[in-house]
């Protein structure tokens, strides 16, 4: 099993670990639809279709409404 010669201090290790950073996500945004979205994902829309490639890929449920012309009281 491994086992150090000498302890290292959180200092050094912390210096060694400075270097690992995320990187930021690259963005494009489609032709089609305008939106920002990360490349190769499906998206959604503002009006929640998705979309995959510029594609139409699912079609967003239309809400139904719920007052149908008759008053409440």
């Amino acid at each position: 099993m491994a086992h150090p010669k000498s302890r290292i201090s959180k200092q050094r290790k912390r210096k060694r670990r400075t270097h690992y950073k995320a990187a930021a996500p690259t963005l494009t945004v489609c032709q089609t639809t305008g939106e920002t979205h990360q490349p190769h994902r499906a998206y959604q829309d503002a009006e929640g279709n998705l979309f995959y490639n510029g594609n139409m890929i699912v079609k967003a449920p239309e809400i139904a409404d719920e007052f149908d012309g008759e008053e409440i009281e």
